[in-house]
């Protein structure tokens, strides 16, 4: 699977003539500190059509080498989800997933082992109890970038909101304030709404829980 991961976008060093467009929310941090887990649901919503949307969530690390996600793909013409590090620095195989509609809800977790070598993501399909799970030899990666992202190619945004529930992200560290921040909003893109946002701190890590993320629709 091909994903541009880094928000310069990477079509012409790919010789792609594809045109790309990104909505995305961004949480960073308290500076020097990282992400150590990323979990929710995201509530699949409609496939109009077959084409290349990417739905994720996922982590950036601070050297912008890529990204690890969760992706909801849509380019068979039957949303599929699996989890994986694109693109390469490491190169690593993408992970296992399933197919999913309209109206289900996916959990996700990505999590770093208490070694801090490797992340292991769970995917669950709630309506079947369908789960997969892989784990990924990241952990040489620093992650200080949670996102909530749309990332299409030739297509518009077309499918309705894309809403996460019971998020949970932590992250090392005792500074709880970059939970109560208002996130990145890339280019102002996106309109979106946060619900039930709280935070905090206990024995060296710190806990945001966000209720909903909602990326409504184009700015």
């Amino acid at each position: 699977m091909l994903l541009a991961t880094l928000f310069v976008s990477l079509l012409a060093l790919a010789g792609r003539a594809s045109a790309v467009s990104w909505y995305f929310l961004r949480y960073y941090p308290a500076s020097g500190e990282q992400f150590t887990s990323f979990s929710g649901e995201m509530t699949i919503p409609p496939l109009p059509q077959a084409a290349t949307y990417y739905l994720w969530p996922g982590l950036q690390p601070t050297d912008n080498s890529g990204v690890y996600q969760n992706v909801l793909d849509g380019r068979s013409g039957t949303w599929w989800i699996g989890s994986g590090w694109c693109c390469s620095n490491p190169s690593l195989p993408w992970g296992s997933g399933f197919n999913t509609y309209a109206g289900e809800k996916v959990t996700f977790q990505n999590t770093l082992d208490s070694s801090g070598s490797t992340w292991t993501s769970t995917l669950t399909r709630q309506s079947t109890g369908e789960t997969v799970t892989n784990s990924f030899a990241l952990g040489s990666k620093s992650f200080n970038q949670a996102l909530f992202a749309i990332e299409l190619y030739d297509v518009s945004w077309d499918f309705g909101p894309l809403a996460f529930s019971n998020v949970v992200i932590t992250s090392t560290g005792t500074d709880s304030s970059w939970c109560n921040t208002t996130p990145e909003n890339y280019n102002s893109a996106t309109v979106y709404s946060i619900t039930g946002l709280s935070a905090s701190a206990s024995g060296g890590s710190v806990t945001c829980k966000l209720g909903s993320v909602i990326l409504e629709k184009p700015a």
